[in-house]
């Protein structure tokens, strides 16, 4: 892309246009109301669900209008990209659905899973680089070497008409949305979605959402310069660098940029699984943590959100959950100092058991320095209705004459 000059910004017809062009090869997602997301965040919520793609993310759009506007020299040449997760999956697929030899530069830090999500897609996958930005090196060396076209994640006119799509199906659907709340990385996405929501919509505001340890956009927007960095469950919007093109889209139509702390993206993504029953990586669940992290924000309106991803790691999910239970003492954890003699441990499940608490973990300790000689301490996890229900159970322990302490939720 020419440094000097930025290319016309894409426009409600191109976007139109790339609707027709990935018509019946991309899924229409559903938008669906969420009564219970409602009744948790105080707004009347509704979620378009683009992790029902076949890649489980929003890219699959962009990617598919950016291979289908390449000429037949160019399919000849074959696509290059860089990423570490949806964006790669995404050319992979529709690189072999329209046999268009495809290479995907991924960072050494990228999971194995996604490495072999991207391979499964028929792609040569070169695992180089420590960082994104050596990674993204790579890749033009290659593109330079071999003449195969560079597939930008975000700053491309046709990735980015690509992605307006999904606000041109909401705003189809109906009824009108008073806010839209969408994920932000390099900001391809909510540039496409702000064009199309701005022309058929005026009246509904564009709210982008980027994690607090990368506020790229929001910085850009104020005209400073902010350290982006850490570890962040929203791994997908974790980009130092806005786009060129996307920063002068958001300059233009969106309306405002939130960030958001990383305990509201678990809760977000616990939410989705336990109220929705359905998968949400950190950064899809972007848009409904800015509705948990500043509810008197969208108190009483009509917003829509965007679930532009799935693809978590499992085993993070699972920890989410445990994590949330804690956090609603649904779990909790007491340290009790006890005598060392027998039938101690089973009288102490009995006051659990009689109070109807559920043992789910007991560790005993001997060799503490802070325990006396002739006596233990057990550490026990228990699971409960709630923190009243905890409550009722800790005191009838302290009643029968054991010290509780209660420990900490991680």
């Amino acid at each position: 892309m020419n440094e000097t000059a930025l290319p016309p910004l894409p426009t409600i017809d191109d976007i139109r246009d790339a609707a027709r062009l990935i018509e019946g090869e991309v899924l229409k997602t559903p938008l669906l109301p969420a009564p219970r997301l409602s009744q948790l965040t105080g707004a009347t919520v509704t979620v378009k669900y683009e992790n029902l793609q076949v890649t489980s993310s929003f890219k699959e759009r962009g990617a598919l209008v950016k291979l289908l506007s390449l000429s037949a020299d160019e399919r000849r040449h074959g696509v290059v990209a860089m990423s570490a997760g949806n964006h790669a999956q995404a050319v992979a697929y529709h690189a072999e659905r329209l046999k268009i030899p495809a290479t995907i530069v991924m960072p050494r830090s990228t999971p194995f899973v996604k490495i072999e999500a991207t391979r499964s897609f028929g792609a040569r996958v070169v695992v180089e680089g420590e960082t994104l930005a050596e990674s993204q090196a790579i890749a033009n060396e290659i593109g330079e070497t071999t003449g195969a076209i560079w597939v930008h994640p975000y700053d491309d006119p046709h990735v980015i008409r690509g992605q307006g799509t999904i606000a041109l199906e909401m705003i189809e659907a109906g009824p009108p949305l008073d806010v839209l709340v969408v994920p932000i990385g390099g900001g391809g996405l909510i540039g496409g979605m702000a064009i199309a929501t701005k022309a058929l919509s005026p009246r509904t505001k564009v709210i982008g959402v980027e994690t607090e340890l990368y506020p790229s956009m929001r910085a850009a927007l104020d005209g400073r310069v902010e350290e982006c960095g850490g570890n962040t469950l929203a791994e997908g919007i974790a980009v130092k660098n806005v786009g060129r093109l996307t920063l002068e889209i958001a300059r233009r139509y969106v309306d405002d940029v939130l960030l958001v702390p990383e305990s509201a993206i678990e809760r977000a993504v616990n939410a989705y699984l336990t109220l929705q029953k359905t998968m949400a990586e950190g950064a899809g669940a972007a848009g409904l943590a800015a509705l948990l992290a500043f509810p008197e924000r969208f108190a009483g309106q009509r917003v829509g959100l965007v679930l532009s991803g799935g693809n978590i790691d499992p085993r993070i999910a699972a920890s989410i959950m445990v994590r949330e239970l804690a956090r609603a003492e649904r779990i909790i954890s007491f340290r009790l100092s006890i005598p060392d003699r027998p039938g101690i441990l089973a009288d102490i499940a009995t006051i659990i058991g009689r109070g109807g608490g559920n043992i789910l973990e007991v560790l005993h300790h001997r060799r503490l320095l802070s325990v006396p000689a002739k006596g233990a301490s057990v550490d026990i996890t228990i699971e409960t209705h709630g923190p009243d229900h905890g409550r009722e159970i800790e005191a009838a322990l302290a009643e029968r004459g054991y010290i509780v302490h209660r420990l900490e939720a991680p």
